[in-house]
């Protein structure tokens, strides 16, 4: 029985997605629940499951295709890969495949034939193309009478002309196309966006992933110690500079250019910065906080903290509980703008800038009021391993009435952060720098740190920002406030 495979309900902020990888190819037997493709939208990407045992039978939809909500993406056969199953649908890059196996069959056969040309073509008539093929194409070979695909040898003549010439890899040829090794049919999100970043060809990357997958590590590994150059057989002469292809690094002399699509994630974070930045009022109003007291009693606690709840006692958590307090004395900071209404919120949904290999995603801690620290620091950690992995939901990051984000983790000591629309406002946590303050009339080295709230001018006046930013430096300098509530 045929089943159709779908692409997943999107939500209403969700409008389409792309298909960013097939896992599983045409022809290829999968269990149930097995992953068989991931779809990519503005904010996660959701993997497409098998309903069942069988074959996948066609791809309607091939790798960079935009789909809609619940679009028909495959066409499925329940079952094993028995005679009876239909004959599964062949993609050109797999008919190129198939033409370099058998071409490689016939060279193999004919001893006349020098190996890696095509049929009929000597040594002295062919030029090698120098240009990479394209993904899921074989190297073709140019003659002044045949073109034709040229298969990989199988291994060195002895009589060829460049007899210290070093054999190519014989699974070279055949490894561009998919579905011919698993270490490149289940490559995850960060393995390709590796592999594009640094234009490295799958096939020339050992896999140590479970059965044979590359893992990010094997692509660094790669990096860090190339492979030697082959040299190339004397009878060769120099092909033409190859045109500019996208995705592919050009060198021109010692300069480096790679031209890459951005994807629908980066897409989006472009879109709604542009539209903050146009759309909004906003203004950005800066503080310092000393941050001894909370470091002494992280110092004090942090032991006895992290046996209790299983968790370190970081700093974001008294920053989340401080501006949940501050939402409370100032509701025009945790409302939001919808056409010419002002929407103000009676709960506390916080979200916390986190930095992803596919961008900044910003995840929600629901109802701030109710938690604690520990909880706090929980969840935290748990969507920052969500993030890494790929796994955020979008119910994870909609929604939200303010935001923190923290770049002093990478070394920022001062920005001025953009809006999250529609929420009208956002706390900018910095670097922790020692500084020499004036205390009491002496001058204290303090740890310091630089707070920056921005908000939007249209709804917020320039007294309640203020206000606003020196209570969360009050709360947070004199940590026994939250605990008093005063």
């Amino acid at each position: 029985m045929t089943t159709e495979i779908k692409a997943p309900v999107f939500p209403e902020s969700v409008s389409d997605g792309t298909v960013a990888t097939w896992r599983k190819q045409v022809g290829e037997s999968v269990k149930r629940d097995e992953v068989l493709a991931d779809i990519e939208t503005d904010k996660v990407v959701l993997e497409v499951v098998a309903p069942h045992d069988g074959v996948l039978s066609q791809i309607l939809k091939p790798e960079g295709s935009t789909v809609l909500s619940a679009e028909v993406l495959a066409q499925f056969d329940e079952g094993g890969a028995g005679a009876s199953a239909p004959t599964p649908a062949t993609t050109p890059a797999q008919q190129a495949v198939n033409q370099a196996q058998q071409d490689a069959e016939a060279a193999s056969q004919s001893p006349s034939q020098h190996p890696g040309s095509p049929q009929g073509v000597t040594p002295q008539s062919t030029t090698l193309q120098q240009a990479p093929a394209a993904q899921g194409q074989p190297a073709s070979a140019e003659s002044p009478s045949v073109p034709a695909v040229a298969p990989a040898p199988a291994a060195p003549i002895p009589n060829q002309s460049d007899a210290n010439a070093a054999p190519t890899n014989p699974n070279k040829a055949l490894s561009d196309g998919k579905g011919t090794s698993p270490a490149v049919d289940d490559q995850s999100p960060a393995v390709r966006k590796a592999l594009t970043e640094t234009g490295i060809d799958p096939a020339d990357v050992a896999g140590t992933g479970r059965g044979g997958r590359i893992t990010k590590e094997d692509v660094v590994q790669r990096v860090q110690s190339p492979a030697p150059a082959t040299p190339q057989p004397a009878v060769q002469t120099p092909a033409p500079a190859a045109p500019a292809q996208p995705g592919l690094a050009l060198a021109v002399g010692e300069r480096i250019e790679k031209r890459v699509p951005m994807t629908r994630l980066r897409q989006k974070v472009a879109e709604r910065l542009l539209n903050a930045s146009q759309s909004t009022a906003m203004l950005t109003t800066f503080n310092e906080v000393n941050m001894k007291p909370i470091m002494e009693m992280r110092k004090a606690y942090q032991e006895r903290f992290e046996k209790r709840h299983g968790v370190r006692l970081g700093f974001m958590s008294f920053f989340v509980k401080a501006c949940t307090e501050a939402l409370k004395r100032f509701p025009a900071v945790n409302a939001s703008i919808d056409g010419t209404d002002i929407v103000y919120h009676g709960y506390y949904d916080i979200g916390v800038a986190v930095s992803s290999e596919r961008g900044l995603v910003v995840p929600v801690l629901r109802d701030t009021d109710r938690l604690n620290l520990a909880e706090v620091e929980k969840n935290i950690i748990d969507y920052g391993a969500k993030a890494r992995d790929g796994k955020l939901g979008i119910e994870d990051m909609t929604g939200g009435t303010f935001t923190i984000s923290n770049g002093g983790v990478f070394g920022s000591l001062m920005s001025t952060p953009i809006l999250n629309p529609p929420q009208t406002a956002i706390l900018g946590m910095h670097k922790i720098q020692e500084r020499p303050m004036a205390v009491d009339g002496e001058v204290v080295i303090l740890p310091m740190m630089y707070l920056a709230l921005s908000y939007d001018h249209r709804m917020i006046d320039g007294k309640e920002a203020v206000s606003f930013l020196v209570t969360v430096k009050e709360l947070v300098e004199d940590p026994a406030l939250l605990l008093l509530d005063l």
